[in-house]
């Protein structure tokens, strides 16, 4: 069983800032991680499915409490251990010391032995039939020692140790004649050859117990130190080894961006530390790696911005090179057209003048002006080729839409209402031509929009301070989403047949003047395009 559950690796995940969805547009720039101040909890300990806590100096005073008392209790289980067998060794040896007194004391019975051996043989060589009363005086002096000792194995050592000291007290009686002496010397030897023989039954007994207690003790003892030794090796694997082993797997989690926390209910309160420093760790590079992907995000923003920009750019390169070809074929065209033109104006004024009907005579007017009009309009696409400003004069800013209302009646179908709203007089200092030819553009192209030719258009005037604001609003359908978004464009148009120039000429007019022209869509449905042209109006 590990140390701790691991968590559940998460599957593959792109790298951090290559993949994310960033929405177009530029936005503050980020600070770099390493320009970031990043403040984290003094020490956290992580829960398994939740946030975490800062509580790691307590858990670690209770971790190195419990340490020490479970240090305590090991260490007093390994010297009851060490004194159990220090006992055992101990006991030994004092059997040890034990037997060899009971040999001691066996020598020394064997010596009397040897001793009476020895009177015994020299009464029979000698024949002197009396046996030496100094040696009789040194065997009763051992035999007393030997009385008086309690080194012996035999019960019944002592009673015959008795007996045989008053043996030896009569062989030294004087009055007791040679047989006596001879019996009791023989008698004395048997009691010996009893006593040695007892003894070393005994002794022999007494080894052999000996001899099973202390194999009995030698096998407690192995199988003491190696229950020990297991159960320190189990303590060794299962409290330090496997979660070493386990942050060994950590460690590879963090070489490949596994940023996960670890739980630590059931780890070792001794290794505590440790792994509480290693979710503080990983916690702090989390935070890190996340500064690191929102910093490669803000990249990603600003090279997708610059590329961006360098599209619109080339786009816009290239409409202008598109619009220079068209502005110069317009050129030579205008040049062109100036002469037919010219004889179109001369056959209109001769017709003028013979009309005798006045409504016939005054159409005739107005396509008078209408082509001198056009006269002026291709000199001034010639002026523009150029790079000739258009004049300026002051006129009545009313009276000259009014006038274009009246032409344009005669251009847009019959079901359509045309409207103008404003004051009666408003003069303007502003290039009248290009500024009827755009408002002209503008009501066309709401007069194209209406959908089977009828509808209502209103062309409002209004002085606002500075500026002047010209407004055409139709019930049509609308402009579409992608016109409103990416704003007037040349060559680009929602209308089938169209050209996509008359707006982007009208912006160009207004652009030229320090204005502005913008579009929106009014509601149920219809559409308004104002024109605002900052000029001071009187």
């Amino acid at each position: 069983m590990r140390g701790f559950i691991l968590p559940p690796a998460p599957g593959p995940a792109p790298i951090p800032g290559r993949s994310a969805s960033i929405p177009a547009g530029d936005g503050p720039r980020p600070p770099h991680p390493a320009e970031s101040v990043v403040r984290h909890p003094p020490a956290t300990a992580y829960n398994r499915g939740g946030r975490f806590h800062s509580r790691t100096p307590l858990v670690r005073s209770f971790s190195y409490k419990y340490a020490q008392w479970r240090g305590w209790a090991v260490l007093l289980l390994v010297l009851l251990v060490f004194a159990l067998l220090g006992g055992m060794i101990w006991r030994n040896l004092e059997r040890f010391e034990t037997m060899r007194a009971y040999v001691s004391y066996a020598h020394r019975i064997q010596q009397v032995t040897s001793d009476l051996q020895a009177a015994l043989t020299d009464y029979f060589i000698h024949h002197t039939k009396r046996l030496d009363a100094a040696q009789l005086s040194r065997l009763s002096a051992e035999i007393g020692d030997l009385a008086r000792e309690d080194y012996h194995v035999a019960p019944a050592t002592p009673t015959q140790l008795a007996e045989l000291s008053a043996m030896v007290s009569d062989l030294a009686n004087e009055g007791a004649t040679t047989e006596q002496q001879e019996a009791r010397l023989l008698q004395a030897l048997n009691i010996t050859g009893a006593m040695m023989d007892a003894e070393t039954l005994e002794r022999e007994r007494l080894l052999e117990d000996i001899g099973k207690e202390t194999r009995t003790e030698v096998e407690l003892a192995f199988v003491v130190v190696a229950v020990l030794l297991l159960f320190v090796g189990l303590f060794i694997n299962r409290r330090i080894l496997s979660p070493l082993h386990d942050l060994k797997e950590l460690l590879l989690r963090l070489a490949r961006e596994d940023f996960t926390p670890i739980g630590t209910q059931a780890i070792d309160p001794l290794l505590l530390p440790v792994f509480h420093s290693y979710n503080e760790m990983v916690c702090h590079l989390a935070e890190l790696e996340e500064a690191k992907r929102h910093y490669a995000e803000s990249l990603e923003a600003e090279v997708r911005s610059a590329t961006r920009a360098l599209l619109e750019q080339q786009a816009s390169l290239a409409r202008t090179e598109r619009l220079a070809a068209v502005g110069e074929l317009a050129a030579g065209i205008a040049h062109e057209l100036r002469n037919p033109l010219a004889g179109i104006q001369m056959s209109i004024a001769n017709l003028r003048n013979e009309l005798a009907d006045p409504e016939q005579t005054e159409r005739a007017s107005l396509v008078m002006e209408e082509l001198k009009r056009m006269g002026r309009l291709l000199n001034e696409l010639l002026d523009q080729s150029k790079h000739t400003p258009a004049p300026v004069c002051e006129f009545n800013l009313s009276t000259m839409v009014g006038e274009l209302v009246s032409l344009v009646r005669y251009q847009v179908p019959p079901g359509v209402r045309l409207d103008f709203e404003g004051p009666e007089r408003l003069i303007c200092r502003l290039p009248e031509c290009r500024l009827r030819q755009s408002l002209l553009n503008l009501v066309l192209n709401s007069a194209e929009v209406l959908r089977n030719g009828e509808g209502h258009i209103l062309i409002e005037v209004q002085a606002e301070d500075e500026r002047v604001v010209l407004s055409v609003t139709d019930d049509g359908p609308g402009f579409g989403r992608e016109m409103l978004e990416s704003g007037i464009r040349p060559f680009a148009t929602g209308r089938p047949g169209g050209t996509g120039l008359g707006l982007a000429m009208v912006q160009r007019f207004a652009r030229d003047l320090g204005g502005q022209l913008s579009l929106a869509n009014i509601r149920p449905h219809g559409a308004r395009v104002k024109l605002l042209l900052p000029y001071r109006c009187g």
